[in-house]
Protein backbone atom coordinates (compact mmCIF):
# COMPACT_ATOMS: atom_id res chain seq x y z
CA UNK A 1 0.00 0.00 0.00
CA UNK A 2 3.20 2.45 0.91
CA UNK A 3 4.45 1.69 -2.52
CA UNK A 4 1.53 2.28 -4.50
CA UNK A 5 0.81 5.84 -2.64
CA UNK A 6 4.31 6.70 -3.30
CA UNK A 7 3.85 6.03 -6.85
CA UNK A 8 1.07 7.65 -6.87
CA UNK A 9 2.40 10.95 -5.36
CA UNK A 10 5.26 10.98 -7.46
CA UNK A 11 3.04 10.57 -10.44
CA UNK A 12 0.85 13.56 -9.90
CA UNK A 13 3.79 15.36 -8.47
CA UNK A 14 5.31 14.89 -11.79
CA UNK A 15 2.50 15.43 -13.88
CA UNK A 16 2.15 18.58 -11.79
CA UNK A 17 5.26 19.71 -12.95
CA UNK A 18 4.82 19.08 -16.90
CA UNK A 19 1.27 20.88 -16.82
CA UNK A 20 3.16 23.68 -15.26
CA UNK A 21 5.96 24.04 -17.88
CA UNK A 22 3.58 23.11 -20.39
CA UNK A 23 0.72 26.37 -19.54
CA UNK A 24 3.79 28.42 -19.67
CA UNK A 25 3.08 31.66 -21.27
CA UNK A 26 6.38 32.21 -22.07
CA UNK A 27 7.91 33.34 -25.38
CA UNK A 28 10.99 34.11 -27.01
CA UNK A 29 11.87 37.42 -27.51
CA UNK A 30 14.42 38.12 -30.30
CA UNK A 31 16.90 40.87 -29.73
CA UNK A 32 17.92 43.69 -31.74
CA UNK A 33 18.22 47.19 -32.40
CA UNK A 34 18.05 49.48 -34.53
CA UNK A 35 21.41 50.01 -35.15
CA UNK A 36 22.01 45.99 -35.19
CA UNK A 37 19.29 45.47 -37.27
CA UNK A 38 20.68 47.80 -39.71
CA UNK A 39 24.19 45.30 -39.91
CA UNK A 40 21.67 42.44 -41.39
CA UNK A 41 23.33 39.98 -39.77
CA UNK A 42 22.06 36.33 -39.95
CA UNK A 43 21.30 36.02 -35.57
CA UNK A 44 19.90 38.50 -33.20
CA UNK A 45 22.14 40.39 -30.41
CA UNK A 46 20.25 38.08 -27.67
CA UNK A 47 17.02 36.26 -27.22
CA UNK A 48 15.02 36.54 -23.69
CA UNK A 49 12.88 33.43 -22.60
CA UNK A 50 11.10 33.98 -19.64
CA UNK A 51 13.22 35.46 -17.22
CA UNK A 52 16.83 34.25 -18.91
CA UNK A 53 18.54 36.79 -21.83
CA UNK A 54 20.87 34.40 -23.88
CA UNK A 55 23.50 36.74 -25.44
CA UNK A 56 24.56 35.93 -28.69
CA UNK A 57 28.85 35.50 -28.90
CA UNK A 58 30.40 38.99 -29.04
CA UNK A 59 33.62 39.79 -30.02
CA UNK A 60 35.73 42.83 -30.08
CA UNK A 61 33.58 45.28 -32.62
CA UNK A 62 32.00 48.39 -33.25
CA UNK A 63 29.61 48.04 -35.81
CA UNK A 64 31.32 46.05 -38.88
CA UNK A 65 34.86 47.07 -37.18
CA UNK A 66 37.02 45.33 -35.15
CA UNK A 67 38.83 47.71 -32.52
CA UNK A 68 42.51 47.69 -33.16
CA UNK A 69 45.39 46.50 -30.71
CA UNK A 70 44.97 42.87 -30.70
CA UNK A 71 43.26 40.69 -27.90
CA UNK A 72 43.32 43.71 -24.49
CA UNK A 73 41.57 45.92 -26.30
CA UNK A 74 39.34 43.22 -28.06
CA UNK A 75 38.01 41.37 -24.90
CA UNK A 76 37.61 44.91 -23.40
CA UNK A 77 35.15 45.96 -26.97
CA UNK A 78 33.63 42.44 -26.41
CA UNK A 79 32.95 42.55 -22.51
CA UNK A 80 31.45 46.00 -23.11
CA UNK A 81 29.06 44.67 -25.67
CA UNK A 82 27.84 42.33 -23.79
CA UNK A 83 27.84 44.35 -20.52
CA UNK A 84 25.86 47.23 -23.00
CA UNK A 85 22.86 44.46 -24.37
CA UNK A 86 22.43 43.36 -20.85
CA UNK A 87 21.86 46.45 -19.65
CA UNK A 88 19.23 47.59 -22.18
CA UNK A 89 17.64 44.86 -21.62
CA UNK A 90 16.94 44.71 -18.37
CA UNK A 91 19.66 42.61 -16.80
CA UNK A 92 23.30 43.50 -16.14
CA UNK A 93 27.12 41.60 -15.41
CA UNK A 94 25.75 41.04 -11.87
CA UNK A 95 23.08 38.89 -13.28
CA UNK A 96 25.49 36.51 -15.53
CA UNK A 97 25.33 33.00 -14.89
CA UNK A 98 27.29 31.38 -17.73
CA UNK A 99 30.01 32.43 -20.02
CA UNK A 100 31.83 30.68 -23.26
CA UNK A 101 34.62 32.19 -24.15
CA UNK A 102 36.31 31.38 -27.27
CA UNK A 103 39.79 32.01 -28.08
CA UNK A 104 41.73 32.46 -31.54
CA UNK A 105 44.95 31.45 -29.20
CA UNK A 106 44.84 29.58 -25.89
CA UNK A 107 47.99 31.36 -25.23
CA UNK A 108 46.37 34.60 -24.75
CA UNK A 109 43.67 32.82 -22.04
CA UNK A 110 45.34 35.05 -19.10
CA UNK A 111 45.83 38.35 -21.04
CA UNK A 112 41.76 37.50 -21.30
CA UNK A 113 41.04 36.51 -17.84
CA UNK A 114 42.99 39.90 -16.45
CA UNK A 115 40.64 41.83 -18.77
CA UNK A 116 37.38 39.36 -18.32
CA UNK A 117 37.80 39.68 -14.11
CA UNK A 118 37.72 43.42 -14.47
CA UNK A 119 33.72 42.53 -15.38
CA UNK A 120 33.05 40.63 -12.42
CA UNK A 121 34.94 41.97 -9.20
CA UNK A 122 31.80 40.15 -7.23
CA UNK A 123 30.55 36.67 -8.21
CA UNK A 124 32.16 34.99 -11.12
CA UNK A 125 29.78 32.93 -13.69
CA UNK A 126 30.53 29.38 -14.46
CA UNK A 127 32.62 29.25 -17.49
CA UNK A 128 33.51 27.14 -20.23
CA UNK A 129 36.42 28.62 -22.69
CA UNK A 130 38.22 26.58 -26.18
CA UNK A 131 40.23 27.26 -28.75
CA UNK A 132 39.15 27.90 -32.23
CA UNK A 133 40.67 27.95 -35.91
CA UNK A 134 38.53 31.03 -36.81
CA UNK A 135 36.45 33.54 -35.39
CA UNK A 136 34.20 36.27 -37.24
CA UNK A 137 36.31 39.37 -39.19
CA UNK A 138 39.61 37.39 -37.71
CA UNK A 139 38.63 38.45 -33.98
CA UNK A 140 41.00 37.52 -30.66
CA UNK A 141 38.17 36.13 -28.50
CA UNK A 142 34.01 35.70 -28.97
CA UNK A 143 31.74 34.98 -25.46
CA UNK A 144 28.17 34.46 -25.14
CA UNK A 145 26.66 34.28 -21.82
CA UNK A 146 23.42 33.87 -20.50
CA UNK A 147 22.34 36.29 -17.28
CA UNK A 148 19.02 36.35 -15.61
CA UNK A 149 16.36 39.55 -15.73
CA UNK A 150 15.25 40.61 -12.26
CA UNK A 151 11.36 41.57 -12.54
Amino acid sequence: MKLITLLTVAFFSVSLGFAQVNNSKSEAIYVSSEEFSALNLPFSQAVIYGDVIYVSGQIGNIGLKLVEGGIIPEAQQTMLNIKNILEENGSSMDNVIKCTCMLADMSEWPVLNNEYLKFFPNNKPARSAFGTNGLALNARVEIECMAYIKK
